[in-house]
């Protein structure tokens, strides 16, 4: 007997396209959101285009752990839908075939996607947001050459103000330049010039060349006529400021990765603080990541309308479902941190709560006869939409 049979590669085929297509979907929208939001705050910063890019891309192993659990279950849940409304489900358990059975390929794939969502929440997703947060450091103190805005003064060590009309070439190339500096004795420099471009200086890494391009400087000096000279290139050095450095990684819980946080959560020569911190963050991904074994569950159990039904209110329930207990994780894990509850109990007290509902749900459609495991929720649906339409009848049938 084949192991991997026609059924099953049916099956596997029904359950990988809309996954795939949910992965995509979800993805793009979460991403989106994050773009407009990083488009402004770069803009503000006066940072380059590309930083948008970086920190998306670093943002993704973070949307990927809703993204793919999600998919998984929409997937499971569209595949057998299609088989019910067709009425294949039926010739398939007429012929033997059992939901358990039915559900071979559904867990091969959820497997699959635990180890992927283990290494996403365990190691991916802990560096990525270390990196995001430096480049949202970097970013704000002007390490990405973000410090001088478009058309906007600058201060240079409280010494320098520095104004640029355009930019262009990723800020290679400045046009329409105006600084001004002065010193300790009263002296005050104005330069104008047509361009500038910023040249680096080898074994001084503090300190950088503005190379001017046709230009004027004005030297004012107290109780002396000022001073008029006009340039064809003149070679302006400005001293950097010091950039603080980012902090290192792992100083947020988040941050770390699984075998750092077993190290940590359970070292009684740290803090209680720190422990407590490290556990639920170790107690968060695991939950995560175990909860997915449910998802093929819970898809199948939605999945199934009542006879002569197309109903699609499994489908919203389910998206319902997974997103809120993925934020009561989130809130569990927030709560644990502070000390408030066990981490354990904050945690996986949700997840066993959650477990005995799939569990039920799924008995009551694969071993009760014409069970239906949101049968209340599709009656009350039902009678709300008859309602609904019997009042827009009767007001299209009254006169204007």
């Amino acid at each position: 007997m084949k192991f991997f049979t026609a059924v099953d590669r049916y099956i596997f085929r029904l359950v990988l396209m809309p996954m795939l297509a949910v992965f995509v979907i979800a993805a793009s929208l979460l991403i989106l959101d994050k773009m407009l939001k990083l488009f402004d705050f770069v803009a503000a910063e006066g940072g380059p285009v590309s930083i948008v890019f970086k920190m998306l891309a670093n943002m993704m192993p973070e949307y990927a752990s809703l993204a793919i659990p999600l998919g998984l279950m929409l997937g499971v849940l569209f595949a057998f839908r299609k088989l019910a409304t067709s009425s294949e489900l039926d010739v398939m358990r007429a012929v033997g075939l059992s939901y358990t059975r039915l559900m071979r390929v559904p867990y091969m794939i959820a497997l699959v996607l635990v180890g992927v969502n283990f290494l996403n929440v365990g190691y991916l997703q802990p560096l990525s947001r270390y990196y995001y947060e430096q480049l949202n450091f970097e970013l704000r103190s002007g390490a990405l050459g973000a410090a001088i805005k478009v058309g906007e003064f600058t201060t240079l060590q409280d010494k320098m103000a520095l104004r640029v009309e355009q930019s262009r070439d990723e800020g290679r190339q400045l046009i329409g330049i105006f600084a001004r500096i002065a010193n300790a004795k009263g002296q005050v420099m104005s330069i104008s010039a047509r361009e500038g471009r910023f040249l680096a200086l080898k074994g001084q890494p503090d300190t950088i060349i503005l190379r001017l391009v046709q230009g004027q400087i004005v030297q004012e000096v107290p109780n002396e006529t000022p001073r008029v000279l006009t340039f064809t290139r003149h070679d302006l050095p400005i001293d950097l400021p010091a950039i603080e450095k980012f902090r290192a990684r792992g100083d947020a819980d988040r941050e770390y990765i699984l075998p750092e946080l077993l190290r940590i959560g359970w070292n009684d020569n740290l803090s209680e603080d720190v422990r407590v911190k490290s556990q639920a963050s170790f107690n968060y991904r695991m939950v995560e990541v175990v909860m997915m074994l449910l998802v093929p569950l819970l898809g199948l159990a939605l999945a199934i309308p009542p006879k002569r039904s197309t109903s699609a209110l499994g489908v919203f329930v389910s998206v319902v479902m997974v997103t809120v207990y993925h934020k009561i994780n989130e809130y569990g894990q927030q709560v644990a941190s502070l000390g408030r509850i066990d981490p354990t109990l904050a945690l996986w007290g949700p997840f066993v709560l959650f477990a005995l509902l799939i569990f039920w749900m799924y008995w009551r459609v694969a071993y009760v006869p014409g069970g239906q495991a949101i049968g209340w929720l599709e009656t009350a649906s039902s009678m709300v939409g008859k309602r609904i339409r019997a009042l827009i009848k009767r007001r299209a049938r009254q006169p204007a």
